[in-house]
């Protein structure tokens, strides 16, 4: 299956309440407007987010070497690599707090379009507002590296081109060589398995 995965250091309860008011970011009150976090959740993540990152900030090497840790049997530098760039949307080579939480918000609670939008412009490599064959074989591959010889003994070097042509070939409606985010998004409706594939419809949080 193509992945598209956070991982959470889920706590019980009572650790929640001991650490929920240890760090409070500058404007809580809005990123709760503009998320589906509580100000509570708001609270845990920036804690985590702290403790990982005290600076506040997240370079891209350190965003690798974080997510290189729930993939240890494969290689997840290239995969993190665009995922820290679809976090990053000021394209300013680190990401803050907001930028994280914003898309965090939209992986785990948005709606079924706002994901599939966010998991575009993932696929959307040169931010063109296109996805070419390129672009989501780059993808495909890293995902495959990133999930390991373990997971995929058999692998073979021409199996993520044959998953992306098939994708291709039902996302490309007009055959233009290149799809949009309307065609995206609608292809992913339309085919249950594709959606399933990318993991799109499940609430990990």
């Amino acid at each position: 299956k193509f992945v598209l995965l956070l991982s959470f250091d889920y706590k019980t309860d009572d650790e929640l309440e001991m650490t929920m008011v240890c760090h409070r970011p500058e404007g809580l009150e809005q990123l709760e407007a503009q998320t589906n976090f509580t100000k509570q959740e708001l609270q845990i993540l920036y804690r985590g987010f702290k403790n990982e990152c005290p600076s506040g900030v997240v370079n891209e090497e350190t965003f690798k070497h974080i997510y290189s840790q729930f993939f240890p049997h494969g290689d997840a530098s290239m995969y993190a690599h665009y995922l820290f760039n679809a976090f990053d949307t000021t394209n300013n080579g680190s990401i803050k707090f907001k930028d994280f939480v914003m898309g965090l918000s939209i992986l785990l609670r948005g709606t079924l379009r706002e994901k599939l939008e966010w998991t575009f412009h993932l696929y959307d490599i040169n931010r063109d507002g296109y996805i070419n064959r390129e672009e989501m074989t780059e993808i495909v591959r890293a995902i495959y590296d990133m999930m390991g010889k373990y997971t995929y003994p058999a692998l073979k070097g021409d199996v993520p081109q044959q998953h992306v042509d098939t994708f291709f070939q039902k996302m490309d409606k007009n055959k233009d060589g290149v799809v949009t985010l309307e065609e995206f998004i609608i292809a992913c409706q339309e085919d249950e398995t594709m959606m399933r594939s990318m993991q799109l419809f499940e609430n990990v949080m």
